[in-house]
């Protein structure tokens, strides 16, 4: 399963919706992110930045594309972006398949 980032701007009904109904929405979503195979580990809300974020871990991006337009349809964002996740090992292991390819770049 792949980890991702959902940096989430609210939407003003998003907002509205807070303050009406004041709950640890992170507990609302939970169901959801199950429902398409998902986990939903963290979620974060920065009022300053107006965004929500999310780490998420999911079987593909379709699956995390589902809640996002679930969300979007919902009014509850306005724009959405899917930051896919990498550990460190991951990223030693990718730095040295991409040395190994023997690239050379345009005027080298």
């Amino acid at each position: 399963m792949t980890k991702y980032l959902i940096e989430e701007t609210i939407a003003p009904q998003g907002f509205q919706g807070i303050s009406q109904k004041p709950e640890d929405h992170s507990e609302v979503l939970r169901p959801l992110f199950e429902a398409v195979g998902c986990k939903l580990e963290q979620f974060y809300i920065s009022g300053i930045e107006n965004k929500a974020y999310l780490i998420v871990e999911s079987p593909d991006l379709n699956s995390v594309y589902t809640l996002g337009a679930t969300f979007m349809a919902g009014g509850a964002a306005s724009s959405i972006k899917y930051i896919p996740l990498i550990t460190w090992p991951e990223a030693v292991d990718l730095a040295k398949k991409a040395a190994s390819l023997g690239y050379r770049p345009p005027g080298k």
